[in-house]
């Protein structure tokens, strides 16, 4: 099984108007990590830059607007996915794992294909993806009336996972967060 555990960082909350400026993951198939990737991207320049998304994920407007043109990371991104997919094959591609990326991550990220004129993200990903916090949910229901909130952070520390708050919002820590949450509720560890 091919499994592309991904977190994004983005410049707002709507895949409509907002961009990326970080794509971090990890490749793991059949239960071995293959590779870590974190690529800090200049957002799409169509894209509006809010300052509040900017402020939670501690970088600056000047700091993405210095980041690598969009098309140079997605050429580099899809160069890893080819490594491991061959998207010309129906029976060959990944599942998308991340936190709550059904309802956020897995939007901003189709659109970042079409930005680049690619219209075939469906022949890298499975349609269908593993959304870690709904597998939380069932894991944590006994315990989710005695929970503040369920952010990851929050799952997280609930399942005994050591978290460093100050580094929460980078999209790489987020995605070492989301494999260890993933690794408890699913038995693997």
């Amino acid at each position: 099984m091919k499994l592309l555990f991904f977190d994004l960082e983005t410049t707002g909350v709507n895949p409509g108007k907002n961009g990326i400026h970080q794509i971090s993951g990890e490749i793991v198939i059949d239960g071995v990590s293959k590779e870590q990737f974190d690529f800090h991207v200049q957002p799409n320049p169509k894209a509006i830059i809010e300052e509040e998304a900017l402020k939670v994920a501690g970088v600056t407007r000047e700091q993405v607007l210095a980041y690598p043109p969009m098309r140079q990371v997605y050429s580099e991104f899809v160069a890893m996915l080819g490594k491991y997919v061959d998207k010309y094959n129906k029976k060959d591609k990944f599942f998308l794992v991340g936190y709550n990326n059904a309802a956020f991550d897995n939007q901003f990220l189709r659109g970042f294909f079409l930005q680049n004129s690619d219209n075939y993200f469906g022949s890298w990903f499975w349609s269908n993806t593993i959304d870690v916090m709904v597998l939380a949910s069932a894991y944590l229901a006994t315990r989710r009336p005695d929970m503040e909130n369920f952010k990851l952070s929050t799952v997280a520390k609930t399942l005994g996972v050591d978290v460093e708050s100050e580094s929460l919002h980078n999209a790489l820590y987020d995605i070492n967060l989301t494999k260890a949450v993933f690794d408890i509720v699913t038995g693997r560890i």
